[in-house]
């Protein structure tokens, strides 16, 4: 059984996600921390409020970082996710659910020393939780069984960044976090767009978890509506799979392939964000990644694999 955190800013691809990670009857979500990114910290976390309620979803919310560690967040990628950042689909005036008081740095550090070696955290936004949480108590890194990203980019088959061409947008909006969080020695997998764009969700798979996914289906079928216009405006056919490819890892990592080496993040300049791998298979002059523990990238996925892992799981619910 897998103890999860799941550090998120729903978010469209966050909701499917979460849902993924729900349906799964190998994880026990003990709580869904929040960041800004795919929408102000105020819509972000009404969005993992509203979905806990709407999916019975017992998990504690925790409201988290609303700036990054330095500066000032960029705006919210309404062209993307919709202005409610749920593909503007009607959502409830008033939701019930209500968040921990603890703020989510600080509930994950308290989930971690209540678990310890148990708990995976799975982070699909900015890292900005998870470097708060390191500042406030390194002593956690040793009790983390596992931390997986979702986020950077790393040239693999010519895949570079989606908010410019160095950056990917989770590590680009607060790349100092996604720095330290890669500095710590606990066991951590990137999963980046070299992987989460090989993988789509085509129209028709999605119809087709709207028949037989039950409410999760239906929901996914119509915030997804807006999230493919998107793709489609772009040039892309499909819905690209990124925070589900995150869980998939968790879930069942043989469906990727990865290779480790230290990882640093370009925190200034024009590379700002960029996410950049000393691969252990070569050999270097002394440089800024010396001293970095080794980390797993995924260099390539079963693509078919994980579109039946997530319709088998999300079935369940049905």
């Amino acid at each position: 059984m897998h103890k999860v955190i799941f550090d998120t800013d729903p978010g469209i691809d966050d909701a499917m996600a979460l849902l993924f990670l729900d349906a799964s009857p190998d994880v026990e979500l003990l709580a869904v921390t929040t960041t800004f990114g795919n929408g102000a910290i105020d819509t972000t976390t009404r969005n993992a409020l509203y979905l806990c309620e709407r999916f019975g979803i017992p998990a504690l919310v925790g409201r988290g970082a609303g700036v990054p560690l330095v500066g000032q967040p960029g705006p919210a990628p309404h062209f993307v996710h919709g202005h409610n950042g749920l593909g503007d689909v009607a959502l409830p005036a008033v939701i019930s659910r209500t968040a921990d008081p603890r703020p989510a740095h600080r509930l994950i550090i308290d989930m971690v020393r209540a678990h310890p070696h148990e708990v995976e955290i799975v982070a699909v936004g900015r890292m900005t939780n998870l470097a708060m949480a390191l500042r406030d108590d390194p002593g956690i890194v040793p009790l983390v069984k596992q931390v997986v990203i979702m986020g950077g980019a790393f040239g693999i088959r010519g895949v570079l960044g989606n908010v410019t061409p160095a950056a990917e947008a989770n590590i680009w909006g607060d790349p100092l976090a996604a720095d330290e969080v890669t500095a710590a020695s606990w066991p951590l997998t990137m999963v980046g767009l070299d992987v989460t764009q090989k993988t789509q969700m085509p129209t028709a798979y999605l119809h087709a978890l709207q028949e037989t996914a039950g409410e999760a289906g239906r929901f996914i079928w119509e915030i997804s509506r807006f999230y493919e216009k998107f793709h489609n405006d772009g040039g892309v056919e499909s819905i690209f799979v990124h925070d589900s490819s995150a869980v998939a890892f968790l879930l069942k990592p043989e469906l990727f392939e990865t290779r480790t080496g230290a990882i640093r993040v370009v925190t200034e300049g024009v590379a700002f964000g960029q996410t950049i791998q000393k691969p252990d298979s070569v050999s270097f002059p002394p440089s800024d990644w010396d001293g970095r523990p080794s980390h797993m990238v995924c260099t390539d996925v079963d693509s078919e694999g994980l579109r039946v892992l997530y319709a088998e799981t999300l079935r369940r619910l049905a």
